[in-house]
């Protein structure tokens, strides 16, 4: 068996290789009112990438990540709705322990059911959420890190955390479906957050200095 020897600042540039916690951006950014575009697996760096938002999910303890809420508005976005099925009182919940994907170039195809009702959050909003209204049940198609195609029919909480990270991609937040007049009582909490007056525990890119 071979050991090697590293000094300290190899080490350091070896683990900042390995994986690096991305600055999420903030609500006000233009980027998150962008419709994205599809990319290809000549797309440069992506493996990497693709690790990067994970770490960088974990880390904001989130079930979800869009590539423009890191400053890209390309049409990637990731799930692991596993911190769902921790304390599962549901078999609903206890299927979320697998629900962990890569969702590249995604097409919502179909939407039914009556639209239902649910406490929704956003790491580019921190410390706001408000029960927003989506249809329970889709039919997606989309590509895999490999690029392979898949089409599922998804429902519930799996599909409510596909259509919000869809909407990323789309150019929407969570707070474009909620009533106007709700908005408006937002408003300040909102410009506060655009304006970096908020604490998170992760890192954050603020669009207004």
């Amino acid at each position: 068996m071979a050991i090697v020897a590293f000094t300290k600042r190899e080490t350091i540039v070896i683990l900042i290789f390995a994986a690096m916690i991305l600055p999420i951006v903030a609500y006000g950014d233009p980027v998150l009112k962008k419709v994205a575009v599809d990319i290809t697996p000549e797309y440069p760096g992506l493996s990497k990438l693709i690790d990067d938002m994970f770490e960088t999910m974990y880390q904001a303890k989130g079930v979800g990540l869009a590539a423009p809420q890191i400053g890209k508005s390309i049409r990637l976005f990731l799930v692991d709705a596993s911190p769902f099925a921790e304390d599962a009182e549901t078999e609903e919940e206890e299927a979320l322990a697998d629900f962990k994907k890569v969702i590249i170039n995604a097409q919502i195809i179909e939407e039914s059911g009556a639209e239902w009702k649910y406490n929704e959050g956003c790491l580019s909003i921190p410390k706001i959420r408000e029960d927003v209204l989506r249809k329970p049940k889709i039919k997606v198609r989309y590509l895999d890190e490999k690029f392979k195609e898949h089409t599922e029919t998804l429902d519930g909480i799996a599909a409510r955390i596909f259509q919000h990270e869809y909407d990323h991609i789309e150019g929407k937040l969570f707070t474009d479906r909620i009533s106007p007049i709700r908005r408006r009582l937002l408003n300040s909490k909102l410009t506060d957050i655009s304006k970096g007056r908020v604490e998170v525990d992760y890192r954050m890119k603020f669009p207004i200095k």
